[in-house]
């Protein structure tokens, strides 16, 4: 598993996952539910995930730090602020939003198989070596603010 770690990029991850949660949700029985609620619940949780994405690319930009997630040890800023207060991974967070509204708008039950395992996976082979490449990069300020902040939320 550490050959994976860092070498897919998260979008594409996302990306796969909400492919397979589409066939899922076209082979498994969909869960009834009024139109216009579904439709409401999905908009609203992939718009509130595009915010939260967006939040953190935007607090990245402001402290001119790299944004490729493939390359953790380039960071040259540690981002504490912001989105950054309430996550330490809004833009991981906001693409699990985004496939949750998927799953909603999907109506199936068994297509949020995809939301759990783009967390599993981004959280095991993502976001854990990043972690431990801003240690090394940042030392206690990581420390202190890993102990402040939660992961996902």
């Amino acid at each position: 598993m550490k050959t994976l770690e860092n070498r897919i990029p998260p979008p594409l991850v996302g990306l796969v996952c909400a492919i397979a949660m589409w066939g899922l949700a076209r082979a498994t029985p969909a869960f009834a539910m009024p139109s216009a609620l579904r439709l409401a619940l999905a908009a609203g949780c992939a718009l509130l995930g595009i915010g939260i994405a967006v939040a953190g690319v935007a607090a990245f930009r402001r402290a001119r730090t790299t944004v490729n997630p493939l390359k953790p040890e380039s960071a040259s800023e540690l981002v504490t602020g912001g989105i950054y207060r309430i996550t330490r991974n809004p833009m991981y967070l906001g693409m699990a939003l985004v496939l949750l509204g998927w799953a909603l708008f999907l109506s199936a039950p068994a297509s949020l198989l995809g939301v759990v395992a783009f967390v599993a996976f981004i959280d095991r082979l993502q976001i854990r070596p990043e972690e431990r490449a801003m240690l090394a990069l940042f030392g206690e300020s990581f420390r202190a603010y890993a102990t402040r902040v939660r992961r996902w939320l």
